[in-house]
């Protein structure tokens, strides 16, 4: 990461430029005391760093790394570098735990902690990388990724943290919270900033601050048009669909196993690699990287391909590590494929699908398991005509996600357990993520009818502060309690959350 915040983009330097000149006129209309003894830098840092819940990270580590900025460019620069070199510097603390690896769930704590701070490396790049220049006709496109990426980054950094509740060694998790303490506070400063700047740009009701978020016929406003005229054609059906791989465990296809073909998929691709995956029980752990972009993966129906496993939670291994598919690399597409994990409700968290591929979808698929199914983890995601399945949190964390035209069935939970369907990462005020649920019908599953009105179901929780979750002209049906949401721990959340139907 050392350089890679060096050429901020026009947006992220005009969104500084213009907050510093409205706060700065602010703090003069206030008479701010002590401003003649100031020099120009300082004054700078204090403006730049007005708008922020976290100043006095923000000022102190500006101070240390920009003290002779001249300019808000400068202080863009240095509190990205900041950020990423707190990151790194709470990787190499992470080395000093490594005796504690005795412990199963500690160890695997760990190496989640270190991949997925990679990950929130690579987003804060990503930031600076790939933003376009500052034009009104792509204000708000550009302002929607800024919030991703850096909400994404943050959401790695807390899943990380996540990791280790549950570990016999509570020293670990304390050490690792201080480690990545001062990086979250200057990551939720810059969202604070950002966000600040496209308020007022929101207030002049410019045409580019249409907040739809669908376009018409279920496509996500965000897809590309080449993903959009692809739908029209990726279904075995389809006298056009013509794929480059094809997958069939009867040993008809060029492979028999998916994780045969991610081997072999050009890495870093701007253009879409269809595999064909033919009816058959795949029992695999499927993992796509994340240098496999814009991959499309085309079964021939939800409950005829089937990727299949069963690790949990309780074979001492993190919830991450027990999904049964994992999806990294950006712009990924998948239709008519099943994920389960069968693991059963009395192993707990069970992971099928785990996702924080960037503007990835998915069309008439089932993913079926207990306790949290479909991990919705970080990204922009959506999800048309799915089934999904479970029991407790079974569509959880901290994905800007849409589920649309969706049957969510809800199974039989233990007898000591309540079914909850929902819960919602957001941490900070600032974040981007929630959980749409529109057009969707909630209901029980058959195995589920005749224990309904015995054991409850609740719409959601918040798990964390902030949680934000909407029901938008759904079908709720009768077995769920009429008191609709469950509170997380006594207030917690309660007056901050956002929850709705």
């Amino acid at each position: 990461m050392k350089g890679a915040v060096i050429g901020a983009s026009t947006v992220l330097v005009v969104a500084v430029i213009v907050v510093v000149c409205v706060v700065s006129f602010k703090g003069r209309a206030h008479g701010g005391e002590g401003e003649g003894q100031m020099s120009t830098s300082v004054k700078l840092i204090k403006s730049f760093c007005q708008p922020v819940d976290y100043r006095e990270t923000c000022e102190s580590a500006l101070e240390a790394t920009a003290g002779n900025a001249t300019s808000p460019t400068d202080l863009a620069k240095a509190i990205f570098k900041a950020a990423s070199d707190r990151i790194e510097q709470a990787v190499r603390e992470s080395a000093v735990l490594n005796d504690l690896k005795n412990d199963p769930r500690t160890s695997g704590a760990l190496d989640n902690y270190k991949e997925l701070l990679d990950y929130a490396i690579n987003d804060l790049k990503t930031t600076f990388d790939r933003l376009g220049g500052f034009e009104m006709t792509n204000f708000k496109t550009a302002v929607d990724d800024l919030r991703t990426w850096l909400s994404s980054a943050l959401t790695y950094q807390e899943t990380c943290l996540d990791g280790f509740e549950n570990t016999t060694t509570m020293d670990a998790a304390n050490k690792m919270r201080k480690a990545l303490n001062r990086s979250q506070e200057l990551m939720e400063n810059i969202l604070a900033i950002v966000d600040e700047f496209s308020e007022m740009f929101a207030n002049l009701d410019l045409p580019s601050f249409d907040r739809r978020l669908l376009a018409d016929n279920g496509v996500p406003s965000w897809m590309p048009d080449a993903k959009r005229r692809l739908l029209q054609v990726v279904s075995p059906g389809s006298p056009d669909f013509k794929p480059d791989v094809t997958v069939a465990a009867d040993g008809s296809g060029e492979f028999k196993t998916i994780n045969e073909v991610l081997a072999k998929v050009p890495p870093k691709s701007a253009t879409t690699y269809v595999m064909y995956v033919k009816a058959g029980t795949y029992k695999q752990y499927v993992f796509m990287p994340r240098n496999l972009t814009n991959l499309v993966m085309v079964g021939n129906g939800a409950t005829k391909t089937v990727i299949t496993g069963s690790k949990s939670f309780m074979m001492n291994i993190t919830t991450k590590d027990t999904a049964t598919m994992q999806v990294i690399g950006n712009g990924f597409l998948m239709r008519g494929v099943g994920v389960e994990n069968t693991a059963g409700a009395k192993n707990h968290q069970a992971v099928a699908l785990r996702v924080q591929s960037e503007m990835s979808a998915f069309y008439e698929c089932q993913f079926d398991g207990y306790q949290d199914t479909l991990y919705t983890h970080t990204s922009r995601q959506y999800y048309h005509d799915c089934v999904i399945i479970g029991t407790i949190d079974f569509i959880f964390s901290n994905a800007q996600v849409v589920l649309q035209n969706c049957l969510i069935q809800v199974r039989r939970c233990m007898d000591n357990q309540q079914n909850i369907v929902t819960t919602q990462g957001r941490k900070e005020k600032w974040l981007a993520g929630s959980t749409m649920i529109h057009n969707c019908t909630i209901a029980p599953h058959p195995e589920f009818e005749s224990s309904a009105r015995r054991l409850k179901t609740f719409l959601g929780w918040p798990w964390k502060e902030y949680s934000r979750t909407l029901y938008i002209q759904s079908e709720i049906g009768g077995f769920v309690d009429p008191q609709g949401w469950l509170p997380w721990l006594g207030d917690f959340g309660l007056n901050t959350c956002y929850y709705a139907e």
